[in-house]
């Protein structure tokens, strides 16, 4: 399959957010219920290192960082968020999404990457040890789903081996 990597325009948000929502259904892509608007997910997230993958004029993933503090001595650690549409997995988009955002933040001077993901989401876990992550630790019990299940979240970070 073949596609672009390119930054993420607030035009693309509807096709973000339909992506964004097939990973909601899941229950193991992330704690949230419902796609948040377009202003609330902007104000969450950096306005570097937004990027989406695209073929024939359709998304067919998204890849963003978001800070982890607002300290300054934290600057340079972020959190990715990074979703494949369903009819698009297996097809290397992933992992084109993860690199370009590992090279791209590493530009905008990240040290750290880090993601927390539900620990039954074993495709997410093998896509960040694809790509360099490691495994930390396991946040038991750390989040409830709105259908009342529990999930443990297991932590993966990158160091930026150029930065920092």
């Amino acid at each position: 399959m073949e596609f672009i990597i390119e930054e993420m325009k607030p035009s693309d948000w509807e096709e973000v957010a339909k992506i964004y929502l097939e990973g909601i259904k899941t229950k193991i892509a992330t704690f949230e219920n419902e796609v948040p608007a377009w202003e609330k997910w902007d104000a969450g997230h950096c306005k570097t290192c937004r990027i989406i993958a695209r073929s024939a004029g359709r998304v067919l993933g998204w890849a963003a960082l978001s800070p982890t503090s607002d300290r300054c001595v934290y600057a340079g650690v972020a959190e990715i968020s990074i979703y494949v549409g369903g009819q698009y997995k297996s097809s290397g988009v992933g992992t084109a999404l993860m690199m370009e955002l590992i090279r791209r933040s590493e530009e905008e001077g990240f040290w750290t990457l880090q993601s927390g993901i539900i620990k039954e989401n074993e495709s997410s876990r093998a896509l960040h040890r694809k790509c360099g992550f490691r495994e930390v630790g396991i946040r038991e019990r750390l989040g409830q789903m709105d259908n009342g299940k529990w999930h443990d979240v297991v932590l993966m970070e990158r160091r930026s081996k150029t930065v920092g």
